[in-house]
């Protein structure tokens, strides 16, 4: 991920986990939907990929508690998963370099609106399920990140 870019809000959307212990702000639009094929984010997520909204950690407002679980990623360095410690929903993918950039990423699939998400990247790539559709030339794909 390349350093953060200023996009202004225009919206504000909602969400939180599955049993609504957690709630969430955040502001929109994001500066990046992406989706992650690595295989720790296909664990955590129970599925071939993790959907994360990009986001200026200044525009994530929380409410409730979250527990974290820390994870390594291929380079080594901590990710901290952070979820609902009642009903386990994953909201919030963290590490130390997304926060030096001054960013966070949520998970795109606690929002209270998903109809009209549309991934802007595809990561690791490499690790991802044979089957998966990649629409050659419309999104671009990293084989890692």
């Amino acid at each position: 991920m390349t350093s953060a870019t200023a996009h202004p809000p225009s919206q504000v959307r909602t969400g939180g986990c599955l049993c609504g212990a957690v709630r969430y702000e955040a502001d929109w639009p994001p500066q990046a939907l992406v989706t992650c094929h690595c295989t720790n984010c296909q664990k955590q997520a129970g599925s071939a990929l993790s959907v994360v909204a990009v986001l200026a950690r200044d525009g994530l407002r929380v409410d409730g508690e979250l527990n974290t679980y820390e994870d390594r990623g291929a380079s080594g360095q901590p990710v901290w998963r952070r979820f609902c410690p009642r009903c386990g929903s994953p909201v919030i993918t963290d590490t130390p370099a997304v926060a030096q950039q001054g960013l966070i990423f949520l998970k795109a699939g606690t929002l209270d609106e998903t109809a009209d998400l549309v991934p802007t990247l595809h990561y690791w790539t490499r690790s991802a399920q044979g089957w998966f559709p990649f629409n050659s030339g419309t999104i671009a794909c990293l084989e890692t990140q």
